[in-house]
């Protein structure tokens, strides 16, 4: 596995000042970054990471619940999009995609993610950010949030936790849409006003350790994100695997104190014709998990409640209606953009719903 470090991008010049020369230089770190390794490291100082701590504490305490009282808070009825999804609900892309299974079978054996079978045994809690549209052609998939049924007597700060976490990672992922389209030389707003009123998720999984907590266990199989680009801030517990698109190997993600981690998705992908690539990655328990595990069994906060592994991550979208293509000038001539036919948003993110099993009960009204 590599030791290869992601290069981090200081999001303060472009705050103070965006048109500095230090500004620009972090701009085209940022799209460099992106491009060559399809991640980034953001250090974002208006990010609060004591919010990412209550926002974690939370979780933890929702997941450890009876599953009988975590299922009402389920919405099949729109393809899981929002409130929870169960263990065992999702299911990776790359099981079934023969690109992915080419790109994996091209990997050196020792870089290879691990083998997995079938739907995650994770769970999942999909909470809407954001302002939503108006009007659109797909009302199902901008669904209002679902506020969970123990929300008002077990967690009386829930929408207040969830809201001020999940925008804070909102406003740092718009901050690093603008740095990077600044960075290709394109208008600060290109990318960042195709996210306005979009879908935006805060999606934090939740893995009970102490049921799927041996070395080797796959908490979600190797995959790609179909959104525009994911926010992850720093978990509890290490096993996440990222891919770097131009290093052919397996990097283990470690977040410093004070950073965001950030990656492609596939809606990143289309917009640039194929010249920023969506990330791959896996979460999977490793031995640092299983130390992480054992220190917090020793700090005494485990002695009741079994442990859970939460993400601490979030979607930015593209708006539904908002029409995906390879942008003019520059992306819409790259090589590859002939790959990236002109397709709604929504349409796109539903047919990749219907191929991680999400979405056999979606319908539009």
């Amino acid at each position: 596995m590599s030791t290869f470090e992601l290069p981090i991008v200081d999001a303060r010049h472009f705050l103070d000042a965006p048109d500095s020369a230090a500004a620009q230089v972090e701009c085209r770190k940022a799209a460099a970054a992106l491009k060559d390794y399809g991640c980034l490291l953001i250090r974002d100082p208006r990010v609060n990471p004591t919010a990412n701590d209550e926002f974690l504490d939370m979780l933890e305490a929702y997941y450890a619940q009876p599953h009988a009282d975590l299922l009402p808070d389920a919405r099949p009825e729109v393809g899981f999009q929002v409130g929870v999804s169960p263990e065992f609900t999702e299911d990776p892309r790359c099981r079934t995609d023969t690109d992915c299974q080419e790109l994996m079978a091209g990997l050196a054996p020792s870089e290879r993610p691990l083998a997995f079978n079938g739907p995650d045994p994770k769970w999942r809690f999909f909470w809407r950010i954001g302002e939503p549209p108006a009007e659109t052609a797909f009302p199902l998939m901008n669904a209002a949030p679902v506020v969970p049924q123990a929300a008002p007597a077990r967690f009386p700060r829930w929408a207040e936790v969830m809201d001020g976490w999940g925008n804070a990672l909102h406003d740092a992922g718009v901050l690093v849409a603008e740095m990077v389209a600044v960075g290709f030389g394109l208008p600060r707003r290109t990318f960042a006003d195709l996210t306005r009123q979009g879908p935006h998720l805060l999606a934090p999984t939740g893995s009970d350790l102490s049921k799927y907590g041996e070395v080797g266990t796959v908490l979600a199989g190797f995959h790609y994100d179909l959104n525009f680009i994911t926010l992850h801030g720093k978990s509890r517990y290490p096993g996440l695997h990222i891919w770097p698109r131009n290093q052919g190997c397996k990097l283990a993600v470690k977040v410093p104190d004070g950073c965001l981690l950030v990656q492609t998705g596939r809606q990143m992908e289309w917009l640039t014709g194929g010249e920023v690539l969506a990330g791959y990655h896996e979460v999977v328990v490793t031995e640092a998990t299983r130390r992480a595990m054992e220190a917090r069994r020793k700090a005494g906060r485990e002695d009741h409640t079994p442990q859970w592994r939460v993400s601490s991550t979030f979607f930015l979208h593209i708006a539904s209606d908002q029409v995906l293509k390879p942008l003019a000038p520059g992306f819409d001539s790259a090589p590859g953009a002939h790959k990236y036919p002109s397709v709604r948003t929504g349409e796109y993110v539903k047919n990749e719903l219907a191929g991680i099993k999400l979405m056999e009960e979606y319908t539009e009204a």
